[in-house]
C-alpha cells in the first residue's frame, strides 16, 4: 500500500513503531515499512507537497488486546482522535496518524 506524506521518513517512523515493522533502506522513491518477517504487505511513504486534504477512501484497522493502554500510547505519539460519522456508542476508535490519514483501532475480533 502506497501512503503520500509530507515527511515519508518520520511517517513511516512512526508507523513502524506503531506495527511494531522495520523501516527498510530509504530508496529515492519513498521508505517502505515491512513486517520483521517479511509475510504481510508492506507499506510505502513517497513524497508529497500538499497536505492531506479529504478523508482517506481507505484505512488500516489495528486491533489491540488492551485498547486503552493502546489508544494512550498512540495519542502520546502524536496520533489524534478523529470523527468520521462513528456512533458515540462505536467500540472502535477512529484516530489520524501525525499526518492526518485515519485509522481505526478496535478490539481483537
Amino acid at each position: 500500500m502506497t501512503i503520500d506524506a509530507r515527511d515519508p521518513l518520520s511517517l513511516a517512523q512512526w508507523w513502524a513503531e506503531t506495527l511494531g515493522w522495520r523501516v527498510t533502506d530509504p530508496v529515492p522513491g519513498g521508505v517502505e515499512v515491512q513486517e520483521p518477517d517479511g509475510s504481510a504487505p508492506s507499506l510505502f511513504f513517497v513524497a508529497v507537497d500538499d497536505r492531506k486534504s479529504a478523508k482517506n477512501r481507505l484505512h488500516l484497522d489495528l486491533y489491540a488486546g488492551d485498547q486503552g493502554a493502546t489508544l494512550d500510547d498512540l495519542l502520546a505519539r502524536g496520533a489524534s482522535r478523529v470523527s468520521a460519522g462513528q456512533p458515540d456508542e462505536a467500540e472502535w476508535t477512529v484516530l489520524a496518524d501525525p499526518e492526518g490519514n485515519e485509522f481505526c483501532l478496535l478490539e481483537p475480533r
